[in-house]
């Protein structure tokens, strides 16, 4: 994922922190040119950073910046600046460190130093970072508000139904996740099951009909409120009532937050696969959404997520980052294959979500999905077998131009595993994950 660029006259190691940042400027030979620490201030940032265009009379992609993470303020400032900004995994900083520092010996001063210098003998170790698009830059922060405003919606919802079972079990009868707007406004309308056996037919239809509910009949409601509960002391049931009250306003919001984000997405969505040449990923976005499994949520994500991958329709890149790669340890007769650990856990998810639904609507993939629990692989390994398969085939349709054609994957008469040599034996980790 590196582009070819001319050689550094400058490579800066910058050590971000929430109040100042440390650095360390060396020149290509390694020696150490500068260093010290910035505050983090707009005004400290220009002037450090116009100090250091000077010395190379505005040559700013001939200065190579290395930090940690590949995005923030520090970075898009250093980007807008035209400098060539390079992150690294952590991960692999911290093995960088032992490197200089056996003792373990650590503070941002080295920090700094590290990330200039392994930068300069290591650049393979770094991945450029490049500015994406306006579009896809609105896209990720909408997907990932999503994915907070979901998180919150369903744990309320779950609150909500705990204290539902607390003193009125009937509704839960009704509607078991307690998630449904028609059930909010019937708690509304009869907020005790004592007031709940009195409801009439005509407002239990009225509040059916308004929500469009079908698969409950008034009979049913009816039949339910008036179930006998259990027993419950004086004052219990009113105070359990107020409080379920007043956590169907939090739902309402989260529920509402829900739907106008959805519809954001969606018409983003279909801003990047129109047919306008100014738009950047206008075939991405149409292809991703033709692939059987891919709603709008699961295609924000990975438009989102894995712009830089998807451009350069890297499947490995791609795999890997998603965590549909598995992690291989093996010294001598020891072999163990496990699943990978460190990866995008919103592209995982993404990626869970595609394969399940894929699987129970996509014939080829069903296929694939039954061969290996067949071979005796867990269902969390085999949905992975679908995910991996449909990343490869997600970047094929990518790098031609190409939209999802069913026809083109009729299902074999023998289905194949994906990889045959690796047996089918369960480590203690596979079988942790069923």
């Amino acid at each position: 994922m590196r582009e070819s660029l001319p050689p550094p006259l400058l490579l800066v190691g910058l050590d971000w922190g929430s109040q100042n940042h440390q650095f360390c400027i060396l020149d290509p030979t390694g020696k150490k040119f500068e260093e010290g620490v910035l505050p983090n201030e707009a005004t400290a940032l220009e002037t450090w950073l116009n100090k250091i265009l000077a010395r190379l009379e505005g040559q700013a992609d001939r200065i190579a910046v290395a930090i940690e993470t590949p995005r923030g303020i520090l970075v898009e400032t250093c980007l807008d600046r035209g400098f060539a900004v390079h992150s690294i995994n952590p991960k692999q900083l911290d093995r960088l460190r032992d490197r200089y520092y056996p003792s373990g010996a650590k503070d941002d001063r080295r920090d700094a130093f590290i990330l200039a210098e392994s930068l300069r003998t290591d650049p393979n170790f770094f991945r450029l970072v490049i500015a994406d698009d306006p579009v896809v830059l609105r896209l990720r922060e909408l997907s990932r508000h999503d994915e907070a405003v979901t998180t919150d919606f369903v744990r309320i919802s779950n609150q909500f139904r705990d204290q539902l079972a607390q003193f009125y079990p009937q509704l839960l009868g009704l509607c078991p996740s307690a998630n449904e707007t028609w059930l909010w406004a019937l708690l509304q309308l009869a907020p005790t099951p004592t007031l709940g056996a009195k409801l009439t037919r005509k407002k239990i239809t009225t509040i059916l009909t308004e929500h469009r509910i079908r698969r409950v009949s008034t009979d049913q409601v009816q039949a339910a409120l008036r179930t006998t509960g259990f027993a419950l002391i004086p004052g219990s049931a009113a105070a359990h009532s107020e409080r379920a009250l007043l956590m169907i306003d939090s739902l309402k919001l989260f529920h509402k937050q829900r739907k106008d984000l959805g519809r954001r997405l969606e018409k983003l969505l279909q801003s990047l696969s129109a047919d306008d040449p100014q738009i950047l990923h206008q075939s991405d976005a149409s292809i991703i959404l033709s692939l059987p499994g891919i709603g709008t949520r699961v295609a924000a994500t990975l438009l989102a997520e894995a712009s830089g991958a998807l451009q350069l329709r890297d499947y490995r890149a791609l795999r890997i980052f998603a965590g549909a790669a598995p992690v291989t340890r093996q010294s001598g007769k020891s072999r163990e294959v496990s699943i990978r650990r460190s990866c995008n856990a919103r592209l995982r998810q993404a990626l869970f979500h595609w394969s399940m639904i894929s699987y129970q609507h996509d014939s080829r993939n069903k296929s694939h999905y039954q061969s290996l629990r067949a071979a005796g692989y867990s269902h969390g390994r085999a949905l992975r077998g679908i995910a991996d398969r449909n990343l490869k085939m997600l970047c094929s349709m990518l790098a031609s131009g190409s939209t999802y054609d069913p026809a083109l994957r009729a299902v074999p008469t023998t289905p194949e595993i994906s990889n045959p040599s690796v047996a089918p034996r369960k480590t203690t980790k596979e079988l942790a994950e069923r």
